[in-house]
């Protein structure tokens, strides 16, 4: 019964960092030990993401739908890049890492919750809807009304009529 569990745990742990692994591909020869990030891997619309490139003898350009191509300098290993506001909250991205012929892909998810919006902050209050009397319906108000006095007189009567069975048996 044990073996079981502690197998159950260990496919569990396998498989939870099978799924959590960096997900670079490399297209082309990778001889030269081209690798690439980009972290963090998931960002909200307007964030900032830092690009690695290891392994490159010369300028790496950078590229994606969701920011500018950036260029990393001959001799550096990073960068910085800005998400667009417009970027789909839950979408994935591709951002592509070209070395000379060598070139890589690593996907970029955008964190889901914001819709490019502005922050809550800059929306101001919604204000002059007319207050409390704006959509008075008389016919409404009489019917709710005349709801409640119809269920505390239910109330009351029903309340009597079981004091007096009481009185009535004893």
């Amino acid at each position: 019964m044990r073996a079981i569990r502690v197998a159950s745990a260990a496919l569990l742990g396998v498989s939870a960092l099978a799924l959590t692994a960096p997900t670079a591909q490399a297209r082309g020869d990778t001889e030269g030990g081209f690798r690439v990030g980009v972290l963090p891997s998931t960002v909200a619309p307007g964030g900032r993401v830092t690009l690695h490139a290891t392994g490159c003898e010369q300028s790496v350009s950078v590229s994606s739908g969701v920011f500018d191509t950036i260029i990393i300098p001959r001799g550096y290993t990073s960068g910085r890049a800005v998400v667009d506001w417009e970027a789909k909250p839950g979408a994935v991205y591709e951002v592509s890492f070209r070395c000379g012929t060598f070139w890589q892909d690593v996907d970029l998810t955008i964190a889901g919750g914001r819709d490019g919006a502005p922050p809550h902050w800059e929306k101001g209050v919604q204000a002059g809807e007319g207050g409390t009397f704006a959509d008075l319906n008389l016919k409404q108000v009489g019917l709710g009304g005349a709801l409640i006095a119809a269920t505390l007189a239910t109330a009351h009567h029903l309340s009597r009529r079981r004091r007096g069975e009481e009185g009535d048996g004893a």
